[in-house]
Formats: C-alpha cells, sequence, structure tokens
C-alpha cells in the first residue's frame, strides 16, 4: 500500500512538472513574441517619426532613440501651439483694429456726409 501511494505521490509529481514545464515553455513564447511586437513597434514609430533614420543603419532601433524622438515631436507640437496661440492673438489684435478703423471711417464719412 504504501508502495502504491509513493507511486501515485510520484505520478501527481511528474504530472505537476509536466504541466510547470509545459506553462513555462508558453511563457518562453509569449516573452519571444512580445520583444518582437516591441521590436516591430520600435520600428514602426521610428519610420513615422523619422522615415530616413529607421532602417537605414540595419541596426535595432533602441527605446532611447524612441523616447528621444517622440519626445522631440512631443516639443515641436508643443512650439507649434505656441506658435498657433500666438498668431490667433495677433489676428484677434488686428481684427480689433481694423473694426476700429472701419468704426473710424464710418463716423468721417457720416461727418463729412453732414458737412456736404
Amino acid at each position: 500500500q504504501a508502495e502504491e501511494e509513493l507511486r501515485a505521490a510520484w505520478s501527481q509529481q511528474a504530472g505537476q512538472l509536466r504541466e510547470m514545464g509545459r506553462r513555462e515553455r508558453l511563457l518562453r513564447s509569449d516573452v519571444q513574441r512580445a520583444g518582437e511586437q516591441l521590436e516591430s513597434f520600435k520600428t514602426r514609430v521610428m519610420q513615422v517619426c523619422s522615415p530616413s533614420a529607421a532602417g537605414s543603419t540595419g541596426k535595432p532601433v533602441t527605446e532611447q532613440q524612441v523616447i528621444e524622438k517622440v519626445r522631440q515631436i512631443s516639443d515641436e507640437n508643443h512650439q507649434s501651439h505656441e506658435r498657433e496661440k500666438s498668431l490667433q492673438k495677433e489676428l484677434s489684435s488686428r481684427l480689433a483694429k481694423e473694426r476700429e478703423v472701419s468704426a473710424n471711417i464710418e463716423v468721417f464719412k457720416n461727418s463729412l456726409q453732414k458737412l456736404q
């Protein structure tokens, strides 16, 4: 009976080890696939951000390169937004001046007509 219990326990342990091995292989496969997807994503980001730089060296794109390029694009976007705000202010100011000049012209026309 003790032998049967040992065989059952050994069989159970062997089954658990096989299951752990299977899970480990699946995890390794998932990690490898995730790494390949990351490399593909980095390359695509660099192609979008800087088509001439991506893949031109034949070396894999580093995370630092991707981060720097995204930061650069973010900075350029911020500068562009600030420039747009500045131009909007300038446009509003010019429109206000134009309205003022138009109103003055109307007053001047009316005054001229009264004088005639």
